[in-house]
């Protein structure tokens, strides 16, 4: 699971609802939205998401995760980032039968000299009930154990944390191999907002924020179905295929399939099968890339005022230089 941020048009409905960044001044940014979604890890597709502001107290990825927890399956194994490597968010998880898998966070010292050790940097360890968190109610915190017992190892130069304690079943690398596809996730919401469009929405009006990005989930979803149907029938993993690829030669073939029936339809269907199954991704294990960009932008200037103040401005400079 993770979250992201999306930017929609900054109407006279939108900011009502979803508040622009408190960085900025009014009329200065778009209103920004937060949402959070539990991806699978073996299709890709999106199973459950929730959506809330991107400001203020209680709104932010850890309080609309706990929204999703409910919706949870026993024995389900959830792969998050060090951001939600917390003793409430675990003993929450633990409750429902659902283990996960985290790096630690970073401000948490791991002293491997203290609990049970399992084997060389990889220990049990008891981790004590913090104070009750503004958001928790009494009632909650009292059903809270005092003490929850969690797994840290060390491996690759990272720690990992998780309520995964058998040794003998689930080793330190098989943690390690694990949580090292949790960059699946990014991956994903790099797909939806960049390769579906929904980096920026383009409603105009915020009743109408929920309703487009659950049809742009609803499309990413298909194609998701489209490749683990290709995969079965290929006997590969669906991960294996590009998700761009797929809706590239989907799109080629959409017009024809639109119009096909009978066995032109179901032939059609088999070659577009077939090419997808041919879009295979390169083996890059422990692929290493900068988290940058090497094209500059363009050289314009930044709208520092509302857009009304600086038409405004425009309209003045033009009298005063005589120009219509």
């Amino acid at each position: 699971m993770d979250g992201t941020t999306l930017s929609m048009p900054d109407t006279a409905s939108n900011p009502s609802v979803y508040p622009q960044s408190g960085v900025q001044q009014a009329g200065r940014g778009f209103p920004l939205a937060m949402r959070v979604a539990v991806i699978s890890l073996s299709t890709g597709s999106v199973l459950e998401w929730v959506l809330g502001l991107c400001r203020g107290k209680h709104t932010g990825e850890q309080a609309l995760f706990r929204e999703l927890m409910p919706r949870l399956q026993p024995g389900d194994i959830v792969l998050a980032d060090r951001y939600h490597c917390t003793y409430f968010t675990a003993a929450l998880l633990m409750e429902r039968g659902v283990d996960r898998v985290t790096r630690q966070h970073q401000r948490r010292i791991t002293d491997f000299r203290r609990g049970r050790r399992l084997g060389r940097r990889d220990h049990l360890v008891d981790w004590i009930r913090p104070q009750r968190p503004a958001w928790m109610d009494a009632e909650t915190d009292v059903s809270m154990p005092e003490r929850l017992s969690m797994r840290e190892t060390e491996i690759g130069g990272r720690i990992l944390v998780t309520t995964l304690s058998d040794a003998k079943t689930v080793s330190a690398k098989d943690i390690d191999a694990l949580y090292g596809r949790r960059w699946q996730v990014e991956v994903d919401l790099r797909s939806i907002k960049a390769e579906m469009g929904m980096d920026i929405l383009r409603t105009q009006s915020a009743p109408m924020v929920d309703k487009e990005i659950a049809v742009y989930l609803l499309a990413y979803n298909l194609v998701c179905a489209l490749m683990v149907r290709t995969a079965a029938g290929s006997g590969v993993e669906p991960r294996s295929l590009s998700f761009k690829g797929t809706v590239q030669l989907y799109l080629a073939f959409e017009q024809p399939l639109r119009f096909a029936v009978g066995a032109s339809a179901r032939t059609m269907t088999t070659h577009l099968l077939g090419g997808i199954s041919l879009l295979r991704l390169p083996i890059r294990p422990g692929r290493l890339e900068p988290h940058a960009i090497k094209r500059r932008p363009k050289s314009h200037q930044l709208l520092t005022v509302p857009r009304a103040v600086a038409r405004e401005n425009i309209r003045r400079s033009r009298g005063q230089n005589g120009l219509r």
